[in-house]
Parts: C-alpha cells; structure tokens; sequence
C-alpha cells in the first residue's frame, strides 16, 4: 500500500500514527505530496476529487480517503485488539473524541487562514475570534470527557495529533489550567508511533 501523506497535516499523521499501532507501518510506503485549496496537486487529485490527503493506495482496489475512512479500514487488516471499538459506548465514545478532533484540526486551520496565511487585508477578525472560542470549549471538554485510562483507541490517536499539530502551528494554547489533559498528552507523545511521526515543514499557499 502507499499512503500520500504531507508532513505538516494533522489529518495525514493521524492514518500514519494508527498504522504504527496497529502494526501495519511496514506495509506502506509513505510519500509525501504538498496540497494546498490553492495549489492544486494533479497527483493527488488523480486519487481524490478533494485533492487533500491522506489517501490510501490499494494495488488493484480504489483508493481510500480520508483520515477516517483509511483507519477504519486498516483496522480491519491487522490481528490485534481492535482500534476502534466495535460495539456498545466504548465505539461511541473513540468515534466522539475523533470528531471533536476532527473538528479542533479544522478550526486550527481556519484561524490559521486569518492569521497568517490570507492576505492580511482580506483577513476577517470576527471568523478568527469564532474558530478560537471552539478551540477553547473542545480543550475544556477534553479536560473533563477525555478517557485518559482506557486503552488505546482511534479516539486517543485522533486527539493526540490534533493537538500536537495545534502546538507545532503556535495556535491557541491548550497547556493553560487542563493539567489532565496536559499529562495525558505529554505522555502520548512518548509513544513510539508519534516519536516516528515527527511534523515538520511549512504550508505552500
């Protein structure tokens, strides 16, 4: 398999981190492609109408997009406990937590765009001030909901990068006055499969 990847994007690191959980690293090939709703990449676009990765490379099936739907599948190829848990709360609550950092991922972005990556004269303070405050309210239901003791589940994986990605971009800090999830972060970041992850490189507009 070959995974289109980009190594400053919270959703593709997020498929690559749960690869290395569920043990399947080894089967794809990692190749990094710059994407951007402003620069239009023909290779990934011939794998994904979004033109966005990550997207999944089967040999001889259709490619799967994205971050969601290339774990799911995955979680299907490999023998050990399952990563997203297949019945009762326990699956409600791994698919909870991964929308909410579906969702902190997206308005990392937005903020992003009318901070830095708009032309300043096109920026709109007001959006950015919107997207922030759900930036808050995630961090402080995460401080309370996030199940920092059970084993590890997609929801864990999905949180951990977006939050890691939130910090490598200097966006609203999530450190200040959520020391549950402070510590359960720190910790995650430990882990082997975020260590062979590292971000790095900046967005081409």
């Amino acid at each position: 398999m070959q995974l289109l990847y980009q190594t400053h994007s919270p959703y593709a690191r997020k498929a690559l981190v749960f690869a290395h959980e569920a043990g399947l690293a080894e089967r794809i090939e990692v190749v990094h492609h710059e994407t951007s709703p402003t620069l239009r990449n023909e290779a990934v676009y011939a794998q994904n109408p979004l033109g966005k990765v990550p997207v999944l490379i089967r040999i001889g099936e259709p490619a799967i997009f994205d971050s969601d739907i290339i774990c799911a599948y995955l979680d299907t190829l490999h023998h050990g406990r399952p990563l997203i848990p297949a019945q009762g709360e326990a699956r409600w609550h791994a698919l909870r937590l991964q929308a909410v950092a579906q969702g902190l991922a997206d308005a990392g972005i937005k903020v992003r765009w009318e901070t830095v990556r708009r032309p300043e004269a096109l920026r709109y303070p007001a959006l950015r001030e919107g997207y922030t405050e759900k930036l808050i309210e995630s961090y402080d239901w995460l401080e309370q909901q996030l199940d920092a003791d059970a084993p590890l589940h997609v929801g864990h994986i999905a949180v951990a990068t977006a939050l890691s990605w939130l910090e490598f971009r200097e966006l609203p800090d999530f450190r200040e006055g959520r020391p549950r999830l402070v510590a359960w972060f720190d910790a995650f970041e430990q882990r082997p499969s975020m260590r062979a992850t590292p971000l790095s490189g900046d967005t081409h507009d």
